[in-house]
């Protein structure tokens, strides 16, 4: 079974959970554990959150409306893309972001998808710019799952 979605959304707060929402609904109707479904969900929600915060002022001084969420449930495995056109993140350095301290306000969401995550990649663009943060899961399935990897 192969289930992929891609949205373009307005950089916008309520773009955050109707990305959640979305997600959450493909995976309880194809039959994801919920437990697994959660943790894809608030990953996916610190993702939409950093674009839409930090994700916008490019690097040539424009400023981009839009960030791009792709989901992939693939076999045993998911595999969720957030995408935007910021001016990239500068401290990338493939899948070790750096930590903030646990009692920070700010700063603690991509340490927090690593947590959630069996694998992290947070990059920037090459050449146009904007950060591309990607994060897989191994999927367990309920036992009356639907649409489970065969």
């Amino acid at each position: 079974m192969s289930i992929w979605w891609s949205l373009h959304l307005r950089r916008d707060a309520a773009s955050v959970p109707l990305a959640r929402r979305l997600l959450l609904g493909t995976m309880e109707t194809a039959g994801v554990d919920p437990d697994i479904s959660y943790d894809l969900s608030v990953a996916l929600s610190e993702a939409c959150a950093n674009a839409v915060e930090h994700g916008g002022d490019t690097a040539r001084g424009a400023v981009s409306e839009a960030y791009r969420v792709t989901a992939y449930l693939d076999g045993e495995k998911c595999r969720i893309e957030v995408t935007d056109t910021g001016p990239g993140f500068p401290g990338a350095t493939g899948s070790r972001p750096r930590q903030a301290p646990a009692d920070a306000e700010h700063g603690r969401g991509l340490g927090l998808i690593q947590e959630l995550a069996d694998h992290v990649h947070i990059g920037n663009k090459p050449g146009r710019g904007g950060t591309v943060v990607s994060f897989d899961k191994i999927l367990k399935w309920r036992e009356d799952a639907p649409l489970v990897a065969v």
